[in-house]
């Protein structure tokens, strides 16, 4: 199998999906800044079971969405874009999912957020109004960081990408430095998972972790130096889609391969999400007891 050809014989790991189930930014017309709310069901004790929990708490936020009246069409990643009232709103309405599908928040499933906040960074400042409109904040970096401690000191927040903007550095290190111990910070924008911008994020103590796209940088080989390299220095790794899919899911094999722990892969809906989902349970199976799910390497 490719996972094999790929990792050789040590690749038992099954990534954490991280489950895109709100759409915001360009991602909706939701009066929301932020791009994504993700689901991570850490508390699983196997990718298997780990998908049924987010399978169910996504089903539970539909309803949670119904009963508000809220739109339950989904997006291009398949989570849903309804007209929620801003970014507290939206985690929630995720709080409330998870609550409803019989699991504790914090415990058995986290949440992770992807801010894309180089869409709404203009001249130095963190414009919320380009997607919220006049009820959106103007911030500096200091007041988007502090923006941030907050979020994850009021919610199980354990995951945070493109926090900053790709172009502001100095924001980054200081966000590092003030939530990074508790917070796993993924540069996308910032990386594209490009060795020569890891290099310089590990040099400047820019985030802790990074986000792999192999389309993105165009080879097998410049992903998997951009993959060691980051856990050489003790970066964690997500592998992940992008927002235009096919059903095509070597990213499944990647993940495995790599012993990445962690895969971004849209909702629980929309045949191109399904696909990599699929191709997982069918590596978990075919590994069997020797599989580890990834998070407990990852932590």
């Amino acid at each position: 199998p490719l996972y094999r050809y790929i990792g050789g014989v040590n690749t038992y790991v099954m990534p954490v999906p991280m489950m895109n189930i709100i759409n915001g930014g360009s991602h909706s017309d939701a009066p929301i800044a932020f791009q994504e709310f993700m689901i991570r069901p850490v508390g699983a004790p196997s990718f298997r079971e780990g998908l049924r929990m987010g399978a169910e708490v996504f089903h539970a936020l539909k309803k949670v969405l119904h009963d508000r009246g809220l739109s339950t069409a989904v997006g291009d990643e398949g989570g849903f874009a309804p007209a929620l009232a801003g970014t507290e709103d939206a985690l929630d309405s995720i709080m409330a999912a998870i609550r409803a599908a019989g699991y504790e928040p914090g415990r058995d499933v986290k949440i992770g957020m992807d801010c894309a906040s180089s869409e709404f960074y203009k001249d130095g400042v963190y414009d919320y109004t380009i997607f919220e409109g006049e009820k959106g904040r103007k911030r500096t970096a200091d007041e988007q960081i502090a923006y941030l401690e907050e979020l994850i000191t009021k919610y199980p927040i354990d995951s945070i990408e493109d926090g900053m903007s790709e172009n502001d550095w100095e924001g980054w290190k200081k966000l590092t430095a003030r939530i990074g111990d508790r917070c796993q910070l993924v540069g996308d924008d910032l990386f594209v998972t490009n060795v020569e911008f890891l290099s310089k994020g590990i040099a400047e103590g820019c985030a802790n972790s990074i986000l792999i796209k192999v389309n993105q940088i165009g080879s097998l080989s410049e992903t998997l130096d951009a993959i060691e390299m980051a856990h050489r220095h003790g970066y964690t790794t997500v592998t992940s889609h992008r927002s235009g899919e096919t059903e095509d899911a070597t990213i499944a094999d990647i993940a495995v391969a790599t012993n990445s722990g962690q895969i971004k892969t849209g909702s629980l809906s929309r045949s191109d999400r399904m696909a990599k989902y699929n191709q997982l349970l069918r590596i978990e199976e075919e590994l069997g007891a020797r599989a580890v799910y990834g998070y407990k390497r990852v932590k």
